[in-house]
């Protein structure tokens, strides 16, 4: 499968944020949003076997995984990596685009489907597969990246319809006010989680982190 780097950091995002997380990057993503962080994912990277893969990401002493992209639902072989990673005893975070239908993958003990569905600031919120709201469990997660009011009755509308039994992260795009999204959320009474991106503020906005 292709892979675009393979890292060791702090997880900055979700349920996880603040622990630390060995980092598995594919490349290629389907959706091309407007304030995607991560376009040199596009198209670089390289070929690597599972064993590879799994290879080098001994060194790390860690029990945390997330796998994100570009898309990771795009790589054929995504599934058996999950599956050797979790007989391996990992617990793993799956970040996913929305756009993918995610039936085959719920369900899996250690295994976190982080879903992020699309807001209309990124331009790509029609190729959203909304259904995949009624398939997280318990233990998922669901994120909106947030750029306006707009994009924030937008995802209030999506949470009143499909009312999803996961935690709900509500996240500014990287560089916009958090202060307008979190009065936002306490004047609406919202369960929803103010997501902020951590890794960001220690390290600034680059790779590898």
């Amino acid at each position: 499968m292709k892979i675009n780097e393979i890292f060791y950091s702090i997880q900055g995002e979700g349920k996880w944020s603040g622990l630390p997380n060995i980092f598995i990057r594919t490349t290629g993503c389907n959706l091309r949003c407007s304030f995607c962080d991560t376009k040199y994912a596009y198209d670089n990277g390289k070929e690597m076997s599972l064993d590879e893969i799994i290879n080098s990401i001994k060194k790390y002493r860690c029990e945390y995984i997330c796998i994100t992209g570009g898309e990771p639902l795009l790589q054929n072989e995504i599934l058996d990596l999950i599956n050797i990673l979790l007989k391996k005893n990992y617990k793993i975070c799956l970040e996913t685009n929305g756009s993918i239908k995610i039936k085959n993958i719920t369900g899996k003990k250690s295994l976190m489907i982080s879903l992020d569905i699309k807001c209309p600031s990124s331009v790509m919120h029609e190729k959203m597969c909304l259904e995949n709201l009624s398939l997280l469990k318990k233990d998922d997660q669901v994120k909106f990246v947030i750029e306006n009011k707009k994009d924030y009755n937008y995802a209030k509308e999506i949470l009143c319809k499909y009312k999803p039994v996961c935690t709900v992260f509500f996240q500014p795009v990287w560089g916009s006010d958090p202060k307008h999204l979190s009065d936002w959320i306490l004047k609406d009474g919202l369960n929803a989680k103010l997501g902020l991106q951590i890794h960001k503020i220690i390290w600034g906005d680059k790779k590898g982190v």
